[in-house]
């Protein structure tokens, strides 16, 4: 299907089954996240909770926003500005953290 700027659009069919799938891991890992906030793990569970949420961001970005089928050229621009954001919420908690 041709555009304006002559693009070609290519539409990619997903299976509920992984739609499903991808929702459970989800909540496995919502519960896992809500597991370790229990578990007294001194400075170290901040970091365990926001790999967990990395982790479901990348799920949700790749699955329900079908980043898996853009282009390079877009991909590596969200890395470059997940990068950022990590980067100002890393010298935050450097900031904050030894107090």
């Amino acid at each position: 299907m041709a555009h304006g700027h002559g693009e070609e659009t290519e539409f990619h069919l997903v299976g509920y089954g992984i739609y499903l799938a991808v929702w459970v891991t989800l909540l496995v890992l919502t519960a896992l996240t809500v597991a370790v906030a229990g578990l007294e793990l001194g400075k170290i569970s901040v970091m365990v909770a926001l790999a967990i949420a990395t982790f479901k961001s990348w799920m949700v970005a790749n699955h329900f926003m079908h980043l898996k089928y853009e282009d390079r050229t877009f991909k590596i621009m969200v890395l470059i500005a997940l990068a950022t954001l990590a980067t100002v919420i890393g010298f935050t908690f450097l900031d904050i953290s030894f107090r």
